[in-house]
């Protein structure tokens, strides 16, 4: 495990900041990937939370505009959006580029994306005006579907992006198939084949199978030209993560 993403309250669920989070993980000597949206914070909050993060020795950052916020959130927060992902992505590079604060030069800037069946001739404009803007990775949103996720990235070779970013594939360890069906409902772009909901209604064990399935797809998405590692989240228990990356034998 290389590091740790912390969302900024995604879908509006309220956390912990970001900013405060990395700072224990820094202190504990783990690698943290701050998640800085733009849904809930105008310009001067975001350059603020930029240069905490910059003294605090924060170096990966993952820019985002943020999820719409769920309607089970009451009373229901006003977006700010002063600026959007891709501004605020062109944001980091410029203070990235400042000589004069050395900190800012170790941050690694990514944005989000997800995977779908493109039109034919499409154009990733938007990808292309974030890597533009600076990005050089980009973290998807959970795919379990591996045949849409290998169109998606001949796709995204076929137009030279790969050179020019690296993609974090991004997958979920699910103890139910009610997990799965809740995620589908509640969460955009979520993408879980009807073939897995099926494994897991059927099994024994579901959290076990869980657990296999996510050892499976790390084990496929590590064949899968373009992707440069994954993103594994959670439904609830978290030793599962080590158990399917040790279980799917990707450093042997």
């Amino acid at each position: 495990m290389d590091a740790i993403l912390l969302t900024d309250n995604q879908f509006g669920q309220l956390h912990m900041s970001t900013l405060a989070a990395s700072a224990l993980l820094i202190q504990n000597d783990v690698d943290p990937i701050m998640q800085l949206g733009c849904r809930n914070k105008n310009r001067i909050a975001l350059l603020s939370e930029l240069f905490g993060a910059a003294a605090l020795g924060v170096t990966s950052l993952l820019l985002v505009r943020g999820n719409k916020v769920s309607k089970e959130i009451n009373p229901k927060p006003k977006a700010v959006l002063d600026v959007n992902a891709t501004e605020l992505i062109s944001i980091a590079m410029t203070m990235k580029s400042d000589q004069q604060v050395g900190a800012f030069s170790k941050f690694f800037i990514g944005g989000s994306v997800w995977p779908h069946d493109p039109e034919s001739g499409w154009i990733p404009e938007k990808l292309t005006n974030k890597i533009s803007a600076g990005a050089q990775f980009m973290q998807m949103s959970i795919c379990m579907d591996m045949d849409l996720l290998r169109r998606y990235m001949r796709h995204l070779i076929t137009n030279k992006l790969i050179r020019r970013v690296s993609v974090i594939a991004g997958t979920v360890i699910l103890p139910s198939a009610n997990a799965a069906r809740w995620l589908i409902e509640n969460r955009t772009n979520v993408k879980i084949p009807d073939e897995i909901i099926n494994r897991l209604e059927q099994a024994t064990d579901p959290e076990q199978e869980g657990i296999k399935i996510c050892t499976e797809l790390l084990q496929q998405m590590a064949e899968i030209p373009g992707i440069s590692g994954v993103n594994i989240m959670s439904g609830g228990n978290l030793n599962a993560i080590p158990t399917a990356i040790k279980a799917a034998h990707l450093n042997s």
